[in-house]
């Protein structure tokens, strides 16, 4: 097949293929973002309250950290299923599994209640949402690359990346308006719950949009011709795509963790670390570091699909090596900003800082899913994407506080994230461009054929 030659669907089709996955990864998202901000106001009274006020707090975080812990096993289980059954059924589960835990921490006991085991069930319950999110993101974007016009696929399959900031946006103001409307002691007491409990709200509507949208044809057809070539005896028994990614598709893999680097560290040193910075380095009030990022998710959200359909028109690589030099050379004057403790200086330098991350972000969707053949790519994607953020996006705030502590300045920090970036730009530079792959195009035609995959792989228009 002609790279290229592959039938758009009808564009109501697509549109709800893409609000599909928008509104379950915003869901995915809501409530890991949530599980963030509780486990920084709430968690370390109600769960930890044994412990000195900061040993609480401590705890709490670790707490959020081991969801990251959990998303490479998610990637890992996600990924052989959803290239083995299809990418719709693993979609419908990850929802399940992830808002099934939020709704459960609503519900659950705090240590005054049943001592003990409240911590530990909050940690297992956290590890359920690790890892139904780290299935979550590579069958979303994947779902709407394989269903979408090969042409504006840049564009299409960045809307589901617009899920992040959309989760935090709607997690941040639901947990604000609770704090506006209710007393301290109601917020602590039963005020807190609210929130995780809309998630079950969430997760139906979720769920019945994802249930009325179809599985990806060129998942379909893949399968289809595997079965053929089975039935005919022209191929062994099918590897486990784990098996087969990590065959083919094994620079590929490094690939995307290296391009992980730079945007995953700089993402949570923007969003996350900033509160840190702004309020003990600079004198800002948490609640106008927390404006600051509320305003900038807003233009984060806007500009990722401005970025995605660039990326159509000019190319995933320049595209992504913009967003990861401009976070690399953004990072000076973005502390020198926030230094100056102006509203008007912080908001300019988070605002900047996400609008050159989305240039990684955006394209992002589109460029992993076309690296991989259609029976592996749920496999390679997750893994390439799920993997790196163990090393790069769990450890950026504590590693960000750290050096700030002992340095006492905003330096060593700034280099941090500079060596990501260009660490990022080494891995995009040396990758071949994709923006013109058929995704129905690049399917090994068996496990003993790898130069033929290799072949299909790098086919071009």
């Amino acid at each position: 097949m002609a790279s290229g030659t592959t039938a758009p669907p009808p564009p109501g089709n697509l549109k709800r293929i893409v609000a599909a996955s928008l509104i379950g990864t915003t869901i995915e998202w809501y409530d890991f973002f949530l599980y963030g901000s509780a486990a920084a106001l709430v968690f370390n009274k109600l769960f930890f309250p044994d412990s000195d006020p900061l040993v609480g707090t401590l705890l709490s975080f670790l707490t959020y950290a081991v969801g990251f812990a959990a998303r490479p096993l998610g990637a890992l289980v996600f990924g052989h299923y959803g290239d083995r059954l299809g990418r719709k059924k693993l979609l419908v589960l990850s929802l399940l599994l992830m808002g099934g835990a939020t709704f459960a921490i609503g519900l659950l006991p705090t240590h005054a209640t049943i001592g003990s085991a409240a911590p530990v069930l909050l940690t297992v319950l956290r590890l359920v949402q690790g890892f139904a999110l780290g299935g979550e993101w590579g069958g979303a974007v994947l779902l709407v690359s394989e269903h979408g016009d090969a042409r504006r696929r840049g564009f299409w399959a960045s809307w589901p990346q617009t899920g992040a900031p959309a989760g935090q946006l709607l997690a941040t103001g639901v947990l604000s308006l609770l704090t506006a409307v209710l007393s301290d002691a109601a917020f602590v007491s039963w005020g807190w719950r609210i929130p995780f409990l809309l998630s079950g709200v969430l997760v139906i509507v979720g769920l019945w949009i994802r249930l009325s949208v179809d599985e990806s044809p060129v998942f379909q057809r893949a399968l289809a011709q595997a079965e053929a070539r089975k039935a005919a005896h022209k191929a062994d028994a099918e590897r486990p795509p784990l098996v087969s990614v990590l065959r083919h598709h094994w620079r590929d893999i490094l690939v995307a963790m290296g391009a992980r680097m730079a945007e995953n560290i700089s993402y949570y040193v923007i969003t996350a670390f900033i509160l840190v910075y702004a309020t003990t380095s600079a004198g800002v009030s948490k609640q106008t570091a927390l404006n600051a990022v509320l305003i900038a998710s807003a233009v984060h959200f806007a500009v990722i699909p401005a970025w995605g359909a660039l990326s159509d028109r000019v190319g995933r690589r320049p595209v992504y090596l913009l967003g990861a030099a401009g976070v690399g050379l953004w990072m000076f004057p973005f502390f020198s900003l926030i230094d100056t403790g102006g509203f008007g200086n912080l908001l300019l330098a988070v605002t900047v800082g996400l609008v050159l991350h989305g240039a990684m972000y955006a394209p992002q969707a589109a460029f992993f899913s076309e690296m991989f053949a259609t029976r592996m790519r749920y496999s390679g994607a997750s893994i390439g994407a799920q993997f790196a953020s163990v090393a790069a996006g769990a450890p950026a705030p504590l590693i960000a506080t750290a050096l700030l502590s002992d340095y006492g300045s905003s330096t060593p920090i700034a280099l941090y994230v500079i060596a990501a970036s260009l660490l990022t730009v080494i891995a995009v530079g040396v990758a071949k461009e994709t923006r013109h792959r058929d995704l129905a195009d690049v399917e090994p035609a068996t496990d003993a054929e790898p130069a033929a995959a290799r072949t299909a792989g790098a086919r071009i228009v």
